[in-house]
């Protein structure tokens, strides 16, 4: 991999590395890493030696990282060998993650997500028809065990059926638990199933997860519900991604709708609003030239702790503390690069560039092997 002779050049961060509490836990500095759905598991969707090492390089004492997307029941699958959190292997697969990133002093959060109709029969028990808020065909591509794949239309979730998925969040709370993690953060936005109930583009239910936005926020609200049971709200974070246009997602009034989810996730006191500004598009994060608005729109609204997503560099990063519309930001694109990220930000170093090729599947290539700074510089000597 060349990453010696083409470079970004990283910026002063010094607001980035003031000191920050992030539910129980004191921070060190403000930079995330971002959940990162990268498909390297290799059997039965364990968290593997890649995943250990992996996690092992980007933690940092005092740091903060959000573990990639990790689903919560053999039906969300739609990415062939993204992580699960539904059997004992795999708990057992994610306490040496855990044990990893805390003995670097790092503070690491599961991220439970169920893809919904982003889905294919060949990922689903029994070669089933994907389950989603309800029945719309869209244009979307999932990964399968022969390659990239149409997806194939769902069917519209009973009510019985959601009720029950709200249970399937809770045990996969009280497994990331067991597996030592030190709190969860919802997936609530990528299209995936708890955005396909928030958005009306995705949501023509009849029943009360349906209609109105009080009805459609209903699902994410409960599940808040069940991870705060089991690991009280300080512990509990969820991701949004307002306007988001991905997995063929849109809503009549975005406005409205994530501004009445915020008002309602300040009841719980979370541990923070994890939040994807719509300029990013597309699972590849090509990110067109805007300025970050669903933050500075919902700090207005949510009164906790917020960390910004999407399209960040250093000095975008600054901007956004010193405006006070975010008070952590997260960083994927640059993490997947570059293993000591943190470091290279605090000293003004400059960053490897990624490889879009290597991002999804594969082995260690793309994935553990980008090198640190000292060791690029002995390279490059």
């Amino acid at each position: 991999m060349q990453t010696n002779n083409n470079t970004e050049t990283a910026v002063n961060s010094t607001d980035l590395f003031t000191p920050v509490q992030l539910g129980p836990y004191k921070l060190t500095h403000r930079v995330v890493m971002a959940p990162l759905t990268r498909m390297r598991t290799e059997s039965d969707f364990v968290p593997n030696d890649l995943l250990v090492e992996h996690y092992s390089q980007r933690a940092t004492q005092g740091g903060y990282i959000v573990a990639e997307g990790t689903v919560i029941s053999e039906t969300g699958h739609g990415y062939y060998g993204a992580p699960g959190i539904y059997t004992d292997e795999q708990v057992e697969g994610w306490k040496r993650v855990t044990a990893a990133v805390h003995n670097k002093g790092g503070i690491i959060f599961d991220q439970l997500f169920h893809v919904g109709r982003q889905s294919h029969r060949s990922l689903q028990p029994n070669g089933d028809q994907p389950i989603g808020a309800s029945a719309i065909e869209f244009e979307d591509f999932v990964y399968t065990p022969t390659g990239w794949l149409p997806t194939d239309l769902n069917r519209a979730m009973t009510t019985e059926e959601v009720k029950a998925m709200v249970e399937d969040y809770r045990k996969a709370a009280i497994r990331a638990k067991e597996a030592g993690f030190d709190g969860v953060e919802l997936h609530g936005a990528n299209g995936y199933l708890v955005d396909q109930f928030l958005q009306d583009g995705s949501n023509q239910r009849t029943d009360i997860y349906g209609g109105s936005i009080e009805n459609r926020v209903r699902f994410m609200l409960e599940i808040v519900e069940a991870l705060v049971e089991v690991w009280g709200a300080n512990r509990v974070a969820v991701r949004l991604g307002p306007s988001g246009t991905f997995a063929s997602m849109f809503d009549s009034d975005p406005i409205a709708l994530f501004g009445y989810a915020a008002e309602q996730l300040n009841k719980f006191g979370l541990a923070y609003l994890h939040l994807i500004e719509p300029r990013v598009k597309g699972s590849v994060e090509e990110v067109e030239d805007l300025e970050p608005v669903a933050a500075m729109h919902l700090r207005k609204i949510f009164k906790g702790t917020i960390i910004a997503a999407g399209g960040f560099d250093g000095e975008k990063a600054n901007d956004i503390l010193q405006k006070g519309n975010a008070d952590l930001v997260a960083f994927g694109r640059h993490f997947i690069a570059n293993p000591d990220l943190v470091f290279r930000l605090k000293n003004n170093l400059p960053l490897n560039v990624y490889d879009r090729d290597t991002f999804y599947g594969g082995d260690a290539r793309g994935y553990n092997d980008y090198p640190f700074y000292k060791e690029e510089e002995a390279l490059s000597a």
